[in-house]
């Protein structure tokens, strides 16, 4: 199955019960709704939904349980999840309550070749003894952080004023 053919709301469903269901192996309804601050009901046609796309296994007042195939997918939009996190905290320094809106919103749509060349930037960012840089916004405008650099044209990153 194409995680494409999942909405935005199915693919949040199924990253949650992957995170809540790395410890005892199943998310229970009722956590899943408390995690993603929705109604029991919108819970069970969500679990109804994924069952019948064979990506969890689900019965009324269960927990569920992810398939093999959904485990997959939910570890694909879970990686894409923290990627983007990684990359807005620590290469852009935003806010991690911010990014983590940020992250959730881009997570769904930004395809996998784009995510993996955002995934070797931040590794990059954080590789590169010239380049370890982290922006910053300043009363002065955006500076790099690189190696103490704390000018808005720095030699050592090329960053632009």
């Amino acid at each position: 199955m194409d995680h494409a053919e999942l909405s935005a709301s199915l693919e949040d469903y199924l990253e949650t019960i992957y995170f809540l269901s790395r410890d005892e192996g199943k998310a229970r309804p009722k956590e899943i709704a408390r995690r993603m601050k929705v109604r029991a009901a919108s819970v069970t046609g969500a679990l109804r939904a994924l069952a019948e796309k064979g990506l969890v296994n689900y019965a009324p007042y269960a927990s569920a349980t992810l398939t093999p195939e959904g485990r997959k997918v939910a570890a694909r939009i879970a990686r894409k999840h923290e990627a983007l996190l990684h990359f807005f905290t620590q290469v852009l320094g935003i806010e991690r309550s911010e990014a983590e809106e940020f992250a959730c919103s881009m997570e769904h749509t930004i395809p996998d070749p784009i995510l993996q060349r955002f995934v070797r930037f931040a590794e990059y960012t954080e590789q590169c003894p010239s380049f370890n840089a982290s922006w910053q916004e300043s009363a002065k405008g955006y500076f790099c952080k690189a190696q103490g650099c704390e000018t808005t044209r720095c030699d050592k990153c090329r960053l632009p004023e």
